[in-house]
């Protein structure tokens, strides 16, 4: 198949979750033999941290203006097969408007946001990203979390077909990886700042740096406040590659896993860094929320914690013992979370919409 993909970014890892996942998604696709070409609006702040300036077997289009290139979209959508328009791409009613209007490509919206789309729903904010006409023209929809966000889709944007499509890991890109001395920390996280999981990080790692000082903790991502309440035993790193992160997770005795508000209060969507620290062969402590215990078997895969005294306890557990705990983790995500899986997933679930869309019945039927 050819995809045409109308993204966020996959040639910036900072400051949002998309890029990576994109990444092993697509390199996974194209290992399958599908063609893909992703089109990005090249803004200004992910060009000045852009780490991937082109797609191994596909292809990448930065553009400065939808104007400049919907021509050249259209040309693609005229001899592809598959459209997929995601969450956050600055241009993605306009996309939406010349994929609905043909009915050659299979057409499909991937929300890798599910819960802050709902969430923005709830209190009656725009969506900026979802026409007026909500999902409903879509052949497919995809979510980024599964459980009752799927009723909501349906229910509050009209989509007819819709499944997960849960994030995954590249075990090319994360891995084991030997340790760094200035990655070395008893505990560590990596995350983009985000009010709405502030809470959580302060009760799972800002406290347990209070209450042990003597640790090592270590914080890396964008966007942190000038007002952020570090400690003296809490160390930052603003910006961290994806390909640093094996020697970041390798240098960890433990990581933090904190869910989005909204995506803890939805369930059943789990973080992309949830899978890639147990690739990295990272002991997990998480955050707890409906369907955790779907991914990874807590207690003997992942620790969940709710208050800091969860975390104390989870720091005082043996080498062993965690060790351990990360073999096992790994051998799941290995299993069930890969990025090859997720794309065998997302195969099967364009080839199911295709041979059911209302188009290929009536043809089979005449």
């Amino acid at each position: 198949m050819k995809i045409i993909i109308f993204g966020l970014t996959i040639s910036s890892s900072w400051g949002n979750g998309h890029a990576t996942l994109w990444r092993g998604l697509c390199k996974a696709l194209i290992r399958m033999g599908h063609r893909v070409v992703f089109y990005e609006r090249d803004v200004p702040y992910y060009a000045s941290m852009r780490d991937l300036h082109d797609i191994p077997g596909g292809r990448l289009e930065l553009y400065a203006d939808w104007d400049g290139i919907r021509q050249r979209a259209l040309n693609d959508i005229g001899d592809g097969d598959v459209a997929i328009i995601t969450s956050y791409c600055p241009d993605s009613v306009a996309a939406t408007d010349i994929v609905l209007a043909q009915d050659r490509v299979l057409r499909v919206f991937y929300d890798l946001d599910t819960p802050i789309t709902l969430a923005r729903l709830d209190t009656g904010e725009h969506v900026p990203y979802i026409g007026p006409s909500g999902l409903s023209g879509f052949d497919l929809v995809l979510s980024f979390g599964g459980g009752r966000a799927l009723d909501e889709f349906r229910r509050r944007l009209g989509a007819r077909n819709i499944a997960p499509l849960y994030g995954h890991v590249d075990p090319d890109v994360h891995r084991p990886a030997q340790p760094l001395p200035h990655y070395r920390s008893d505990l560590s996280y990596i995350g983009t700042y985000s009010q709405d999981r502030q809470q959580a990080l302060e009760a799972l790692l800002l406290a347990p740096a209070q209450l042990l000082r003597d640790r090592r903790f270590l914080i890396a991502g964008a966007q942190y406040p000038q007002d952020f309440p570090w400690s003296p035993n809490i160390y930052f790193v603003r910006h961290l590659p994806p390909a640093e992160h094996p020697a970041f997770f390798g240098s960890s005795r433990l990581t933090l896993n904190v869910t989005r508000r909204a995506m803890a209060e939805m369930g059943w969507c789990p973080s992309g860094r949830l899978f890639e620290a147990a690739a990295c062969g990272a002991p997990i402590i998480s955050d707890v929320w409906d369907g955790l215990d779907a991914f990874f078997k807590p207690g003997s895969e992942v620790i969940p914690a709710e208050t800091a005294s969860d975390v104390v306890s989870a720091l005082e557990a043996g080498d062993l013992e965690l060790a351990a705990m990360a073999r096992r983790a790994r051998e799941r995500v290995l299993d069930e979370h890969s990025s090859s899986r997720r794309a065998t997933e997302l195969v099967e679930l364009l080839d199911h919409a295709s041979r059911h869309r209302p188009s290929a019945l009536v043809v089979e039927e005449a």
